[in-house]
């Protein structure tokens, strides 16, 4: 059995989950709602106090943009919910922004009935293509950084209602596990949460085609392309695209401060599973980790997720969702007809941030 469940796991780590680390497809956009007023767009820095002293020397000051509702200017006394929004694997928030077509969707949701937010997306793009949204001495603190740093900053410099009941948190795919990651952890900071496409949830998930022995194969490769790299950005130059998730896990979910140029471990040696590194995985991973947070969950307002019919990973979506159930945690759930990608736009508009306008406090008595 542990045997099994160790190929199993190790299969994500070696070889790219295709469920979740699709190309980016065609994304169907809504249409134009008529009459939509204009939000406002800033290009940002924010610096990630979190992110200081990583070992991959990934940058400290990150971008962030934001966007302003239409009555931003107009009524300078009045204060705004504010929701994050996380992107996915391979993407960055400038990427994100296409993908979910902001400003268009914002607009078309405010005007369609939406009450004005203010929306957020900071960037966690990697060299390796993706910060899992974790907490690792080799990538930098990404968890704490969407949490606190971005948090405190906009907090700081625009007007929002500094309270819990008044952020909302959402994040697609890779971006579904930071925000179930973030939110389970961190209900002193969010009031409201919505998970999209979560990849990602389960150290069984994944794998790839080919036997035991096939897989075994890939794994040393892995192993002898690692050891052959001079540095981080020598890997990433050898494992372009989707390639690189590996590493990307690896750097966040096994780091290793005594294990230069790369500083992290791979899950395997000779091909073989390391049980300790394995592990490592596996408690990264909410569907193992979800126990220990029922009441922070049970703190939400609102709890919501959504995945696509077409998408791989509509079982582990429903696995969260069917835990949730089982300890009583009010969410809701539903499967749309789409793929990984194909909807995001479209829910982002029409699903996520009326889930927003109607659970997140809208003034500054949030009791």
């Amino acid at each position: 059995m542990m045997k099994r469940f160790l190929a199993r796991a190790i299969a994500l780590a070696v070889i790219v989950p295709g469920s979740w680390l699709v190309g980016q497809m065609q994304t169907n956009v809504p249409d134009v709602v008529p009459g939509a007023k204009p939000v406002r767009v800033e290009h940002i820095k924010v610096h990630g106090a979190a992110l200081e002293g990583n070992l991959e020397d990934e940058a400290v000051d990150r971008d962030v943009i934001v966007f302003l509702p239409p009555s931003y200017e107009k009524d300078k006394e009045r204060h705004y919910p504010v929701v994050y929004a996380l992107h996915g694997f391979f993407i960055g928030a400038e990427q994100w922004t296409h993908e979910i077509h902001v400003p268009q969707t914002i607009e078309g949701a405010f005007a369609k009935g939406s009450q004005e937010m203010i929306v957020v997306l900071p960037d966690s793009k990697t060299i390796y293509n993706g910060s899992m949204y974790s907490s690792s001495v080799t990538t930098g603190d990404f968890e704490r950084f969407v949490s606190h740093d971005v948090v405190n900053y906009i907090d700081a410099h625009y007007r929002t209602i500094p309270d819990r009941q008044s952020r909302g948190l959402v994040g697609h795919s890779m971006g579904g596990y930071g925000a179930s990651r973030i939110g389970m952890k961190h209900p002193d900071v969010f009031g409201a949460l919505y998970i999209m496409s979560p990849c990602c949830m389960s150290s069984m998930v994944g794998g790839g085609p080919g036997t035991a022995d096939q897989i075994k194969e890939r794994a040393i490769a892995s192993e002898k392309k690692v050891a052959a790299a001079k540095s981080p950005a020598d890997l990433a130059a050898q494992s372009p695209g989707f390639a690189s998730a590996q590493y990307a896990t690896a750097a966040a979910w096994a780091p290793n401060p005594k294990n230069p140029p790369l500083f992290f471990d791979l899950p395997t040696k000779d091909g073989v599973p390391q049980p300790e590194i394995v592990a490592k995985y596996a408690a990264n991973s909410p569907l193992a980790f979800v126990d220990q947070y029922v009441g922070n969950l049970k703190q939400y307002r609102a709890i919501s997720m959504d995945v696509g019919d077409q998408d791989g990973l509509r079982f582990v979506a429903t696995e969260l969702h069917t835990i949730l159930d089982n300890y009583g945690i009010a969410n809701s759930f539903e499967i749309y007809s789409g793929t990984h990608v194909s909807a995001v736009a479209d829910r982002f508009q029409n699903h996520v941030l009326p889930f927003f306008s109607k659970n997140l406090c809208f003034t500054a008595n949030c009791r």
